[in-house]
């Protein structure tokens, strides 16, 4: 995950959305993005794991095509905890972080053998015991792989929740807590999507694209920024 900075284009004082903007908000978005979905490719549980292991730093594209030889290799927590850690950082080798993410991979496959016979939990405090978890990452396997309500804060979730105003913090923390005060709970694994498909289209870290975006009337960046003008 690239650094989680707003680059300027945070408001300064945000108004609180009302549950009526939020609802807009999201509906626009799922209107506009029908699609949003993880996009990160996997079979199971553990892939989807590993995959989002390795996601940071690093787009879902270049992982979806290291995982796609990766994983015909190996399957099983068994199998990376067995593969030799060189010829591992040889496989993920053009990813970023490479060598720790190798380290991690391993002992986190370690832990599931000897803690969870093998499988991956699914509470978010056994998630984050594991070697290279963090909570976003948890939060992920959580939702996508056992349909557990979540929202995972990354580097987009945090700078389109932020510049929109449905959170207003300097740290990721913070702004999970405020999404899920403001979003219905029912609706936090599909708003974590939403806003990660709308920050790569539309709301880009530089130079957001305000003119293309249909959520731009309820966005206290866009509002605040139009204003002066």
């Amino acid at each position: 995950m690239k650094s989680l900075q707003i680059n300027n284009n945070k408001v300064n004082k945000m108004i609180k959305k009302s549950n009526e903007d939020v609802k807009n908000i999201l509906d626009i978005l799922e209107y506009t993005y029908p699609d949003a979905k993880c996009e990160l490719r996997y079979d199971s549980p553990f892939e989807l794991l590993i995959a989002t292991m390795l996601s940071a730093q690093t787009t879902d594209k270049k992982v979806n095509e290291v995982t796609k030889i990766l994983f015909e290799k190996y399957k099983t927590p068994y199998d990376f905890l067995n593969v030799d850690i060189h010829e591992l950082e040889k496989n993920i080798r053009v990813i970023g972080l490479y060598r720790n993410k190798s380290k991690n991979i391993k002992n986190m496959c370690k832990s599931l053998i000897e803690e969870y016979n093998g499988e991956v939990p699914k509470s978010k405090d056994e998630l984050i015991k594991l070697a290279g978890v963090g909570v976003k990452t948890a939060n992920v396997v959580m939702s996508n792989a056992f349909n557990i309500p979540a929202i995972a804060v990354d580097t987009h979730v945090f700078r389109v929740s932020n510049r929109i105003g449905l959170a207003n913090s300097d740290n990721v923390t913070k702004t999970e807590k405020q999404l899920k005060e403001i979003i219905p709970k029912e609706r936090w694994s599909k708003a974590h999507h939403l806003l990660i498909f709308h920050g790569r289209r539309i709301c880009k870290a530089r130079k957001p694209d305000c003119d293309k975006c249909r959520i731009s009337k309820y966005c206290d960046y866009h509002n605040k920024v139009f204003s002066k003008k």
